[in-house]
């Protein structure tokens, strides 16, 4: 099956007027086939080509994987899929369009194949680790959380000007999609944003940004879900799935934390909400995806997948 002429060209265009991609992931290129049988044009093929190669040299690893560098284990069930720092990294820089940066652990993907990181429906999670120190919990059940979106809105957009000047498009925090939720058994937090996107040329999109924070002896486990907003129903679906298959080796485990000799976050569970725990610098600064105003930090992501698989196209040609 090839990708039509026309099909693909006017993707990439659509795409395109997205702006450069974060932590990408939205619509993709449909595959179809040419009208009539034609056969497609040398360039479509080789767009076709240099995009089955890039997929087919991404290692999928299934059933129980160790997270190096984390402390951590995932017991993925059949149908998920994770890909290893390495090939993780390549997927997000040369196939989604971001910085490098050497602190991504690895990709979740609801699939076994790699035709998984471009499928319309799907969706994929970004693995990361901090060791800043043990994060306490006993705020959890104090924090207001509409109090804190109001200044999380408020920090977003004033990171607009900056956002814009950098070839990012503004974008906007429409509210909760999930309202965060604590487990103070498993200690496991997690919350959904809703992102809403606007080009130079006026054009809105808007994204899912579904976040989890795994807690443990010395730091936490951060998953990042991102997908079209669309798939919000579905995200929510697996994404239990997702946290019941994470977890930290023994001896690393939240109640592990001896007061005595281990570190103590100097944060709590508001500011990995509110995203204060990117101020160190780390993974999401360094992607140009953190936003600073007055002090109030969020990660975002964009959803653009479409533009960063056209920026790949379009650095293979060059």
């Amino acid at each position: 099956m090839t990708i039509a002429s026309c099909a693909l060209r006017a993707a990439l265009l659509a795409a395109l007027a997205t702006g450069p991609a974060g932590l990408a992931f939205a619509e993709p290129i449909p595959v179809v086939v040419a009208d009539d049988g034609a056969a497609a044009s040398s360039d479509d093929a080789a767009d076709d080509a240099a995009l089955r190669k890039f997929l087919s040299s991404v290692t999928l690893q299934t059933g129980n994987v160790t997270v190096p560098g984390a402390h951590a284990t995932l017991k993925l069930k059949p149908g998920y899929a994770f890909v290893p720092a390495s090939d993780a990294r390549r997927v997000l820089e040369d196939l989604w369009g971001n910085p490098p940066d050497k602190d991504v652990l690895g990709l979740i993907v609801p699939g076994t194949t790699s035709d998984v990181l471009t499928q319309e429906s799907a969706w994929a999670v970004i693995v990361t680790y901090s060791d800043d120190g043990h994060v306490r919990d006993d705020e959890a059940k104090n924090i207001d959380y509409d109090d804190l979106l109001k200044d999380m809105k408020e920090g977003t957009h004033d990171a607009n000007e900056e956002r814009v000047k950098e070839g990012y498009p503004a974008v906007e925090l429409v509210g909760w999609a999930t309202a965060p939720h604590y487990d103070a058994d498993s200690h496991k937090l997690y919350w959904a944003r809703e992102l809403e996107f606007k080009d130079k040329d006026g054009e809105q999109s808007r994204s899912l940004n579904y976040d989890i924070r795994v807690l443990g002896r010395h730091g936490y486990l951060q998953l990042s879900a991102i997908a079209p907003i669309g798939q919000l129903p579905k995200v929510e679906k697996d994404m239990p799935e997702v946290l019941a298959m994470t977890d930290f080796e023994a001896g690393k485990q939240y109640g592990d934390f001896d007061e005595k000799t281990d570190k103590i976050a100097a944060y709590g569970i508001g500011a990995l909400v509110a995203g204060g725990i990117a101020a160190k610098a780390g993974l999401f600064a360094k992607l140009g995806l953190l936003l600073l105003a007055a002090k109030k930090f969020i990660v975002i992501g964009i959803a653009a997948i479409g533009g960063v698989i056209a920026k790949f196209f379009k650095k293979k040609k060059d």
